[in-house]
């Protein structure tokens, strides 16, 4: 018996391979698209998925100020920051942030998902989030995933 046939293969930054996603958020719901997007992103969908390398693809979210909230999350759900200054803490509802920023709710449902580590920053920084349909990424070629 072959003893070298068993070892187990792990991946590397120089073995890794990784393809460029694209992703239509029209009508979907914030949370599931979200976690569909931490899976691509970490790599867990594919099969050579080392927990400590990112081989992850790159992925392109469009139409970010089209994604849904169920329930009454809309007026519900708060969305804190801190200033740094004493009681600077800042309070926003998702329908303000919406408005303002449709991109950041994408960003920061994801970033919740990933590692809270040197690894998930890596991570996070090959994900881009557009608002409308058009995005600079066409000479990458993203192949488009179907929710």
């Amino acid at each position: 018996m072959d003893t070298l046939s068993y070892k187990t293969i792990s991946a590397n930054k120089a073995t890794v391979n990784k393809e460029w996603v694209i992703i239509d958020a029209e009508g979907a719901i914030l949370g599931r698209l979200s976690s569909l997007i931490a899976n691509m992103l970490r790599g867990k969908h594919k099969t050579n998925f080392t927990p400590h390398v990112d081989c992850g693809d790159n992925v392109v979210v469009i139409n970010a100020e089209k994604v849904v909230l169920t329930g009454d999350k809309w007026s519900g759900k708060q969305y804190v920051r801190h200033t740094g200054y004493p009681g600077g803490q800042r309070f926003t509802s998702a329908e303000k942030m919406l408005r303002e920023h449709p991109e950041r709710l994408i960003e920061h449902a994801v970033k919740g998902m990933l590692p809270k580590n040197r690894l998930g920053s890596a991570l996070f920084r090959n994900l881009h989030v557009y608002i409308g349909s058009s995005h600079p990424h066409e000479a990458q070629k993203p192949r488009k995933i179907e929710l």
